[in-house]
């Protein structure tokens, strides 16, 4: 069993290389992911076919696309599906990590970000001492989209909550909080995998998505039942939304606050993602 940090208040990197490969979920292409230490705050994605490039930080103003994945758009070329990954780097406490890709699409591996603790667990973790002294929020931010919202509010650790409702009986209502902390996260989000419908699969296959997904690595739902049972917990679809929520908010880095989402999706939790950037930024500049 490998040994996390208790919490976030540490600065992680990894102690080694670790590399994993598989297929895009959107792309179905075969593509390869390289993660190693870095020296800098921040997650820094470089290309394996451009060894020499300048690596960019990644950020919530590089979100291009939020269709069933956060997709970005980097100066070296469009990169989809990065949710699970940082997902992964962010809730195991890694804070700052190199990212070295092959291809334009992440790995799906088995759908959760199961695969990538368990690389993160094979390169192990380096301790970097004290993380600076977060931001922490002065007031609540709340971004809306139709009927959808995500809220995040003063507190002094993470607590995360998502609620999902959807008229298909497998699913309906979920609801789920937390108090976070990387041994949470491992135990109780990381192995939550991505689902979808049986109704929309050829529709989405048509418009040239979905194209790597397939019944080992999506959860499938059809109606009232799961075409392809079991389930890894009982309400794995919000233990889902909660791993999605966390890999996109990521891109700014964990705050520390209390986060709920209502029906959340790619675009709403990368405009929270976005204000909780700004307003970050607002507060540096306004510090004495």
């Amino acid at each position: 069993m490998h040994s996390w940090p208790a919490d976030y208040s540490g600065a992680w990197t990894l102690a080694q290389t670790v590399e994993r490969s598989g297929v895009g979920l959107h792309s179905g292409a075969r593509t390869r992911v390289r993660l190693g230490p870095a020296s800098r705050d921040g997650y820094w994605l470089g290309r394996l076919q451009q060894p020499r490039a300048p690596l960019q930080r990644l950020s919530p103003d590089q979100v291009a696309e939020t269709r069933l994945c956060t997709a970005l758009r980097l100066d070296s070329g469009p990169l989809a599906t990065v949710e699970h990954l940082l997902a992964a780097l962010a809730g195991t406490g890694v804070t700052q990590a190199e990212l070295w890709v092959d291809g334009e699409e992440i790995p799906l591996l088995d759908g959760s970000a199961l695969g990538w603790v368990e690389a993160i667990a094979q390169a192990g973790l380096e301790h970097l001492g004290p993380r600076p002294a977060p931001w922490r929020l002065a007031a609540p931010i709340t971004v809306q989209q139709g009927a959808s919202f995500a809220t995040a509010l003063p507190a002094s650790s993470l607590l995360i909550a998502a609620a999902v409702e959807y008229p298909q009986p497998a699913i309906g209502r979920q609801l789920l909080s937390l108090e976070l902390t990387p041994p949470t996260f491992v135990r109780e989000i990381a192995p939550a995998r991505t689902f979808g419908f049986r109704d929309q699969v050829e529709q989405l296959r048509a418009a040239g998505l979905i194209q790597g997904g397939a019944l080992d690595n999506a959860l499938v739902c059809d109606g009232d039942q799961w075409m392809n049972p079991p389930l890894r917990f009982a309400d794995e679809p919000v233990r889902h939304k909660l791993l999605d929520l966390l890999g996109d908010l990521a891109l700014a880095g964990l705050p520390v606050a209390q986060v709920f989402a209502y029906r959340g999706s790619h675009g709403l939790h990368t405009a929270l993602a976005a204000a909780l950037s700004t307003a970050s930024s607002a507060s540096a500049a306004s510090a004495p």
